[in-house]
């Protein structure tokens, strides 16, 4: 049976936050430089690469991509997992509780950046 009403938003545990944390992640981000050119990925035939991150990017902004990109990788992995077996299965785990931690990181560090309410 179809659900007909989505389940509301998850509250976030900003309350269980330690403010003295919030303020040096805040610091952090300030402190970090806008990215630099970087290459990745795939190459032509001359061995220039198809794709790179762009200069300047405001470290905010490029840390709220990559949690963005670790999400949707959670997401994929959670859908595989569910079609493998065995080791594959578990191995599949491991990626997914890395990306999950890397996306908590990510996170908290945008966290400390935002006005507490």
């Amino acid at each position: 049976m179809k659900k007909l009403v989505p389940d509301p938003p998850l509250q976030s545990p900003r309350k269980l936050r330690d403010p003295e944390l919030d303020r040096a992640n805040a610091s952090l981000i300030a402190t970090l430089q806008a990215t630099r050119h970087r290459p990745f990925g795939l190459r032509d035939g001359q061995h220039n690469p198809l794709f790179a991150v762009q200069p300047g990017v405001n470290a905010e902004d490029a840390l709220m991509h990559v949690s963005l990109l670790l999400k949707c990788a959670e997401e994929v992995s959670d859908e595989i997992t569910e079609r493998a077996s065995g080791v594959e299965r578990g191995l599949i785990w491991s990626m997914v509780h890395s990306v999950e931690m890397a996306r908590a990181v990510v996170d908290a560090l945008l966290d400390g950046t935002r006005p507490t309410s």
